[in-house]
């Protein structure tokens, strides 16, 4: 039987010692491989587990459930959520209500530019929206994201460094393996008839595509929200509030 990965998550009750030596034993005797383990937030672990048998982990679950200085909260194949949870101590934050969303703040910049490099390793086609104020670090993440995940991007329109309206791109830019970087706002209010003819090419090519301010894409476009696979949120600190008040075509310049 092939070889198959388990997320499990505990609650410590009472971290007496000798604890985390006495599970590592049992997952021992029952030749389930430890791939990572690190605590992720206040009193609780997590594990990547490895094994080629799934009622192991089935008589595993059964076990803990009678261990009374722990709770196990979750014994399931891994998300990508619960890899990076692992990875850097700390969940990411998603909103319960559509499943999608994922919040970030700028102290997190490295989680986000982790979870944007694992998702741009995904082939075929995907749509990602990045939500931020301006000069929050939405577009540096997107490229170090890149870099992490060893792709190309190429931006289709920006304000990173000058206003970017791309009327064409070259065959090598145009290769489906790119990330596709869309400025929601640039492309939808100051594109020109060329501009929105290539962004019609790219969003129906079979690849990456990041848009930054995706409620002004959808807004101003005839895309609407069921494009996208998931839409990040990137605040500087967690009460702040993405508005679109001030988003006028005189400011674009500023580096929105």
């Amino acid at each position: 039987m092939e070889k198959k990965q388990w997320y499990m998550e505990y609650k410590i009750h009472k971290n007496r010692p000798g604890l985390l030596g006495d599970l590592a034993s049992l997952l021992g005797m029952l030749e389930v491989n430890i791939i990572t383990i690190n605590g992720v937030e206040d009193r609780t672990r997590g594990l990547l587990l490895q094994t080629d048998d799934d009622e192991k982990i089935e008589l595993l679950g059964k076990m803990l459930s009678k261990v009374e200085n722990i709770s196990l909260i979750t014994l399931r194949p891994p998300r990508l959520t619960d890899i990076l949870a692992i990875r850097h101590g700390t969940y990411i934050e998603r909103d319960s209500s559509d499943g999608k969303t994922f919040r970030f703040t700028r102290d997190e910049l490295g989680l986000l530019v982790d979870f944007l490099g694992e998702l741009f390793k995904k082939e075929g086609n995907q749509t990602i929206g990045l939500r931020g104020m301006p000069r929050v670090g939405k577009t540096e993440s997107i490229i170090a994201g890149s870099v992490c995940a060893n792709k190309r991007w190429a931006f289709v329109s920006s304000t990173l460094l000058r206003q970017t309206v791309r009327s064409q791109l070259s065959e090598e830019e145009m290769n489906p393996n790119n990330v596709f970087i869309i400025d929601g706002i640039v492309s939808t209010i100051r594109s020109n008839e060329k501009h929105y003819g290539l962004l019609q090419d790219i969003m129906a090519m079979p690849s990456t595509k990041v848009i930054e301010h995706p409620d002004i894409f959808v807004r101003e476009s005839e895309f609407d929200y069921d494009l996208f696979d998931c839409i990040i949120e990137l605040r500087n600190t967690p009460e702040e509030e993405i508005t679109y008040e001030n988003f006028t075509t005189a400011g674009l310049d500023d580096g929105f």
